[in-house]
């Protein structure tokens, strides 16, 4: 095992910046001082003043496999992840095959112990006829439980009512869900359709998969749970509306709905199709500059509280399509960090709260085990960052198996120079160690 001591760092950390160094040993973090003593056995990297963070949990990506390996793939995702200052992976179900039995799922941590660069856990995906298998989830070993309530790439839609209740009734795992009403978007989509044909101009995506459509679906979902006492996560909000949905006057620790936003729905709006066309079709869709600023204005004041990225890879090809025959979803990992980031510098978000809707509110809102803060004792997943190393995001340097961003071209101030991942440096100022890989997340429940 290699030991590192990484000294005169910027740490940050449950709401604090500090100066210091820290040693790790055997994969954990065992020391934290302003000052600790090199030994013949420990490699000394000298961070100059740059920011230390726990690595970025990301509790929401689709890395394709296995069935959609020509869009990506395990090895090819989390290997930019890691270049991009993610530690930490939950991937969703809507594979080929779907993660929808407790072997099917298993298949895919197996081929993640073979060749994720970063740790992992996937979530068990919920249909309108797994209840029993779905029981059967183990709340140590696996993140929790992925409901569609509204169709995306993959349809796995839920929209059996019984069959929602009684899930929610059923278990007390966590239940992540995709929220948008189906009948609403049908409806939409037809309209357009008559009107367009399979052309329709995508600026029209976030009023065909509308605000109403978000709403209508979260209030359900939120409704739901409230019934029954399911813990309820919600993805990807994408609208200012939604945000009324969920509270900030009770600690993180004991709300039982809590609200993920993503990267896109931050940093993009409605403006934006014209420029990027389907590279910025997502569901649920980017919408208003409205919206976008309610979903910061949320993110600040605690009624969402994770940041995710929802990456979704599709190949250049797929998404050059027309608009109904365009997939929706797009590469994140590589950019997130680097993106948030940019905010900070502007004066949007502290890099302290960043932190914690990055890091630590994932680990407690999944209750992972040892990881997400900087602390003695806990993993050594860690990122070093200069603040003061400007990239530009282009073909050239890009890491998806995809081979494009929604970023292209975008300068970002800051970048990721090290990453490491149970104590192991795996990316290094361009340079991956191929030799390591990450662990299985496990869980206090």
């Amino acid at each position: 095992m290699s030991s590192y001591l990484i000294k005169n760092a910027k740490i940050v950390n449950e709401n604090n910046v500090f100066s210091g160094d820290i040693l790790i040993e055997n994969e954990i973090i065992t020391k934290i001082a302003s000052e600790i003593e090199a030994t013949n056995a420990t490699e000394v990297i000298n961070a100059n003043g740059k920011f230390l963070i726990p690595g970025f949990i990301d509790d929401q990506v689709h890395f394709r496999e296995p069935g959609l390996t020509h869009k990506a793939n395990i090895a090819t995702e989390s290997r930019a992840a890691a270049a991009g200052g993610i530690t930490t992976f939950i991937e969703m179900p809507n594979t080929v095959p779907q993660a929808t039995t407790q072997d099917l799922l298993e298949d895919k941590f197996s081929i993640a112990a073979k060749d994720s660069y970063v740790n992992y856990s996937f979530m068990f995906g919920g249909t309108n006829d797994n209840l029993e298998e779905l029981l059967k989830t183990d709340p140590k070993k696996v993140a929790g439980i992925k409901l569609f309530l509204g169709s995306s790439t993959g349809n796995m839609l839920v929209d059996d009512q019984a069959v929602l209740e009684k899930i929610f009734s059923s278990t007390d795992m966590i239940i992540s869900v995709h929220c948008e009403d189906e009948a609403t978007i049908r409806k939409n989509t037809q309209e357009y359709k008559d009107k367009y044909g399979d052309d329709i101009p995508v600026k029209y995506h976030p009023i065909i998969r509308s605000e109403e459509a978000c709403y209508l679906s979260s209030s359900k979902a939120i409704e739901l749970a409230k019934k029954t006492g399911a813990r309820l996560h919600v993805f990807h909000l994408s609208t200012a509306k939604e945000t009324s949905l969920f509270r900030n006057d009770i600690p993180l620790e004991e709300k039982k709905i809590t609200a993920e936003v993503c990267i896109h729905h931050l940093w993009f709006s409605d403006k934006d199709y014209e420029e990027k066309g389907t590279h910025i079709k997502w569901n649920p869709a980017v919408k208003t500059e409205n919206d976008r600023l309610g979903l910061w204005e949320a993110l600040l004041d605690d009624r969402i509280d994770v940041l995710a990225t929802d990456h979704a890879p599709h190949t250049i090809e797929e998404k050059d399509n027309v608009y109904t025959k365009a997939p929706s979803g797009g590469p994140l990992v590589q950019h997130a960090v680097t993106a948030i980031l940019e905010k900070v510098k502007e004066g949007v978000i502290s890099i302290e709260k960043a932190v914690e809707k990055m890091s630590h509110n994932p680990a407690k809102l999944f209750q992972i085990e040892k990881r997400g803060f900087i602390k003695e004792g806990y993993y050594a997943d860690l990122v070093l960052i200069d603040a003061e190393k400007p990239q530009i995001v282009s073909k050239d340097n890009i890491l998806y198996k995809c081979g494009w961003s929604p970023f292209e071209g975008t300068t970002f101030s800051s970048t990721i120079t090290h990453t490491f991942v149970n104590g192991n440096l795996v990316y290094n100022n361009g340079v991956f160690n191929e030799n390591i890989r990450g662990k299985r997340l496990t869980f206090n429940r």
